[in-house]
């Protein structure tokens, strides 16, 4: 998708012992908590409605704010997006694989929590390598809100994503300590149309810079 991504992308870091077994997991329509580049992330098959209505039910989180996904390259992007607008293309460009998130018109057929109001699913391409395996491995998009209930501090850690959720969660994938204060930057792309939704690990600036049309900015 980038100067930094191929559709032949593999990542090299070596596979957690309990990598297969949380593969194993989002096959059978399980979540996990894994980490990416930002913070530790509550993983279920993206395609599963049910598997997804999970990730609801443990974040106790509101039906009307989606949860963004983790693709491994355009073909698994288009099994969720309608189209890539071109605004958005220079964006992935430049920042995927990395910490942002876009909102691009959804396609139909997916899980209905996924899609926001104005008809958006939120994608990125992570630059964390255990993250990218499991999106790999799986060959499916995976959730990847973060791992904490809803007005809860996310977790940074696998010991305080454990608190959260203890046995609730089957599989605990560990990336160590995370160092994310901010998340991952959320701009919405509809038509020429663009929308800073959430400003994070990639200045609002950075995406004006590349864009050149600060203007279409709040």
């Amino acid at each position: 998708m980038s100067r930094k991504e191929t559709e032949n992308f593999r990542p090299q870091a070596a596979k957690p012992k309990n990598f297969a077994q949380a593969v194993a997991a989002l096959k059978c329509g399980d979540v996990i908590v894994f980490p990416t580049e930002t913070l530790y992330g509550l993983g279920a098959d993206g395609l599963n409605g049910v598997a997804v209505e999970r990730v609801f039910a443990l974040k106790g989180r509101d039906p009307e704010k989606p949860i963004p996904l983790l693709v491994a390259n355009r073909q698994m992007l288009l099994t969720v997006v309608r189209e890539i607008p071109p605004k958005a293309l220079k964006l992935m460009q430049e920042f995927w694989p990395g910490p942002l998130t876009l909102v691009l018109p959804a396609r139909k057929d997916i899980p209905k929590p996924l899609i926001s109001q104005s008809g958006g699913v939120g994608v990125r391409i992570s630059i964390h390598p255990i993250a990218t395996q499991l999106v790999h491995v799986l060959g499916r998009p995976l959730t990847a809100t973060s791992a904490n209930p809803s007005g809860k501090e996310p977790a940074r850690s696998l010991a305080q994503a454990r608190h959260y959720f203890r046995d609730r969660v089957s599989v605990y994938v560990n990336g160590g300590l995370l160092t994310s204060r901010t998340g991952s930057t959320v701009v919405e792309v509809k038509g020429r149309s663009i929308k800073m939704v959430r400003e994070g690990e990639i200045p609002a600036s950075e995406i004006e810079r590349i864009l050149k049309t600060k203007e279409h900015l709040p």
